[in-house]
């Protein structure tokens, strides 16, 4: 089973681009209800829902966001005591087209069940695409913006 066909396509139907798209849409949404850019620590992508995890009392505390279907849901409360790296959505920078095509091709059998941009140092971020294998084993695979698979961690 490949991750074009498994991992990405449904929902919205635009093969590998499906979920991943919704990184930058979800963002989008949370900066216009809060009308200015925003520092997250995470931002996740499923099939099902995006979750947006926004910095806020100086990246001490985050506020949990939806964004499901198009629509940003009401946010959770705030979670106290977060830590972590922050970026802005300037940062996000990867090909919605490309980002998870080299998964497909180096990893034919394995479903990609989510897609994140996670913090980094500087303002950075870092792609992980977590994944599971027919067999039931699961691996975060960190990709470069086009796509490129930088590392395979088992979880």
């Amino acid at each position: 089973m490949s991750v074009a066909a498994a991992g990405c396509d449904g929902g919205s139907g635009d093969g590998p681009r499906h979920f991943v798209a919704d990184v930058r849409a979800a963002a989008a949404a949370v900066e216009d209800e809060l009308g200015a850019p925003q520092e997250f620590f995470e931002i996740t992508a499923t099939e099902q829902l995006t979750n947006v995890f926004v910095a806020v009392e100086g990246a001490s505390a985050a506020v949990p966001y939806v964004y499901r279907d198009g629509v940003l849901e009401d946010p959770g409360p705030t979670l106290d005591g977060a830590a972590g790296m922050t970026f802005g959505s300037d940062a996000i920078e990867f090909d919605e087209d490309s980002v998870l095509l080299q998964i497909a091709d180096e990893l034919p059998d394995i479903t990609v069940d989510a897609f994140s941009v996670e913090g980094g140092p500087a303002g950075s971020v870092r792609y992980v695409a977590t994944a599971r294998s027919q067999q039931g084993g699961a691996l975060d695979v960190v990709v470069g913006p086009r796509g490129a698979i930088l590392s395979v961690d088992p979880l």
